[in-house]
C-alpha cells in the first residue's frame, strides 16, 4: 500500500510538472528554435479601456495592478482588473511572468487582501476573448490581457517597459503546440 501511495505521488509530481511545462510562456526572441519543433508563440496584450489616458506601465507597475497593490489610475479612475477562467494558457501566463504565483497563492494574496482591506475589489473573471473587450470597453477603469490576435479597436494596447506587444524584447507570450 505504501508502493502505491508512493507512485500515485510520484505520477501525480510528474502530471504537474509536465503541466507546468506545457504552458510555461517563453521570453520573445527565445521562440525561433522551437517553431522548427512544432511550437510557437503569440504575444500577449495588456489593453485598457480606449478613453483611458494610460500610454505605458513598468513590469514592476503591472505587477502592481495585477495583484490589487494599485488601486487608481493616475486620472482618478478606480482601477478594475478582468482576468480569464483558471487554466486558461493566457492567465498562466500573466499568473506566472506577472504575479509570479501559482492559482491558489494568488487566490490567498487577493482573499487575505480582501480581509484586510489592502485590496478593495477583486479581479473580474471572464471566460471570453469577447467577453474581456466588451467588459473593458464598458469599463473605463479597466484593464486586462488579450492574445494580440484577440484585440480589436474597441480596447487600447498599453505599451509595457515602452515595448509594445510586436516589438522584440516584449516579455509576454502564449506558448502554443502547433497543431497537426
Amino acid at each position: 500500500m505504501k508502493l502505491l501511495n508512493k507512485c500515485g505521488t510520484a505520477l501525480a509530481l510528474a502530471l504537474w510538472l509536465q503541466s507546468q511545462m506545457a504552458f510555461a510562456p517563453i521570453a520573445a526572441g527565445l521562440d525561433s528554435g522551437l517553431v522548427d519543433q512544432g511550437v510557437s508563440s503569440e504575444p500577449l496584450a495588456i489593453v485598457v479601456n480606449q478613453s483611458n489616458p494610460l500610454e505605458n506601465l513598468t513590469f514592476s507597475e503591472l505587477r502592481k495592478v495585477f495583484l490589487g497593490d494599485r488601486s487608481y489610475w493616475t486620472n482618478g479612475r478606480r482601477i478594475t482588473v478582468v482576468m480569464r477562467e483558471p487554466g486558461e494558457i493566457e492567465r498562466k501566463v500573466i499568473l506566472h511572468d506577472v504575479c509570479g504565483m501559482t492559482e491558489d497563492q494568488l487566490k490567498n494574496h487577493v482573499l487575505r487582501g480582501l480581509f484586510t482591506g489592502e485590496i478593495l475589489v477583486s479581479p473580474k473573471t471572464l471566460s471570453t476573448p469577447a467577453g474581456v473587450r466588451k467588459f473593458i470597453f464598458n469599463v473605463p477603469g479597466g484593464i486586462g490581457y488579450l492574445r494580440i490576435s484577440d484585440v480589436d479597436p474597441s480596447v487600447r494596447i498599453v505599451r509595457i517597459d515602452q515595448l509594445l506587444p510586436e516589438d522584440k524584447g516584449y516579455k509576454l507570450h502564449v506558448r502554443m503546440q502547433a497543431s497537426d
